[in-house]
């Protein structure tokens, strides 16, 4: 019995420290799920990135997903990897996430735009937030498990602002 205290001892002192791994984890993978926030209001911030967008002299980037979607997960797995692309993305466009799940499916702001065929969907507005490219990201990616640098970088050239 006496040499079962030290043992005892030991995983009473460390037990704290083992469960704030655990909370942090949780957090972080919390945080990292939360891309598309159903509870978030679409119209406000559509309207907050247009603003900026034309104080900026950028473009609106609406990207429309859901936490569900294993694509636009990998969309943004891939603009973390490709820094140059995610560069050439925030140099031109103010981006907003729009969640369309079960949950929260936007629709009275996204029924302004056209139909959706997939998920994740791009819309690309310009700095009064009018409507100026709609894109079904299927076109941008490689054939495979990820996304086509050649391809996005194209779009994301070819819809930026004039002289950017």
């Amino acid at each position: 019995m006496m040499r079962m205290i030290p043992v005892f001892m030991i995983l009473l002192l460390t037990a704290p420290a083992f469960s704030q791994v655990k909370a942090t984890q949780t957090i972080a993978t919390d945080a990292q799920s939360k891309v598309f926030d159903p509870h978030r209001d679409a119209a406000k911030d559509i309207a907050a990135a247009v603003a900026e967008a034309a104080r900026s002299g950028k473009r609106v980037l609406v990207d429309v997903g859901g936490n569900w979607c294993i694509w636009c997960h990998e969309m943004e797995r891939y603009l973390e990897e490709h820094a140059d692309l995610r560069a050439l993305r925030d140099r031109n466009y103010v981006t907003v996430k729009v969640n369309w799940s079960p949950e929260n499916k936007n629709e009275a702001v996204l029924s302004t735009y056209p139909k959706i065929p997939g998920y994740p969907h791009l819309f690309v507005l310009d700095g009064n937030g009018a409507l100026i490219h709609s894109q079904d990201t299927s076109k941008l990616e490689d054939g495979k498990k990820s996304y086509d640098l050649k391809a996005f970088t194209a779009f994301l050239t070819q819809w930026a602002p004039a002289g950017k």
